[in-house]
């Protein structure tokens, strides 16, 4: 790996909450490859009105779209594996990706980490590293139900980690009015972290046992964790 960056190709992994997205997004913007959300991707095809595209809008609109499906979607758990997969080849081919791309959050499933890995093969593409971000269930817990988010611009705020400058207003825009994630509760998140357990944690052994699984102490702050992550890929 060398100290640009160039070249990789990383999946960001671990339970939700632990700072995946955060740190992928950072990483992003160091290294300049590009960050691979399947939820962020999903809502982009179907603004695009492709084939692909108009499936999942159809998906979308049969659910009523609300807080409750986009929140799924947020989490790329909204479309069949067929759909991500074929989604993830056609974007993997743009020009951006020719010099590698972060995966956040996929794959969740084995069945999904096999079938991605033969996308990747027939393109001639073998994936890195797979980082493993490690925090406690418990300060998963506080990270997840403290998190809130601006109305207006989306910037993201910590009622303990990361306090607006200003109380009740945003750094970004000056905006006044917050929102919570219908699904950021104390049972939902516990369900969560189970169902991670349960279909996720499988694909850990499945890349340590391919020599790919990198684990990072995610319990620190977000500058700590940056850099254990940069150290560990050697970017510079």
């Amino acid at each position: 790996m060398n100290q640009n960056g160039l070249g990789l190709h990383l999946v960001f992994t671990g339970a939700p909450g632990c700072g995946k997205g955060t740190q992928a997004r950072r990483l992003k913007e160091k290294i300049a490859i590009p960050h691979l959300s399947t939820g962020e991707m999903l809502r982009a095809e179907a603004a695009k009105g492709t084939p692909l595209g108009l499936e999942i809008k159809a998906l979308i609109d049969g659910g009523n779209l609300g807080l409750e499906i986009k929140a799924l979607l947020d989490r790329g758990e909204f479309a069949t594996d067929e759909m991500i997969i074929k989604m993830l080849s056609v974007r993997i081919d743009e020009d951006d990706c020719k010099n590698g791309f972060i995966l956040d959050g996929f794959p969740r499933t084995l069945p999904q980490a096999e079938v991605l890995e033969e996308m990747l093969a027939k393109k001639g593409i073998k994936l890195d590293a797979v980082i493993e971000i490690q925090v406690p269930d418990e300060i998963i817990m506080e990270r997840i139900l403290g998190r809130y988010s601006c109305m207006t611009c989306g910037a993201g705020y910590h009622d303990k980690f990361q306090k607006p400058k200003v109380y009740g207003v945003c750094d970004v825009c000056g905006g006044t009015d917050f929102y919570r994630r219908v699904d950021d509760n104390r049972a939902t998140v516990q369900n969560r972290l189970v169902n991670y357990r349960a279909l996720t944690y499988p694909t850990i052994p499945y890349f340590e046992k391919k020599g790919l699984l990198r684990c990072v102490d995610g319990t620190g702050t977000i500058e700590a964790t940056s850099k254990k992550i940069d150290d560990l890929l050697a970017v510079a």
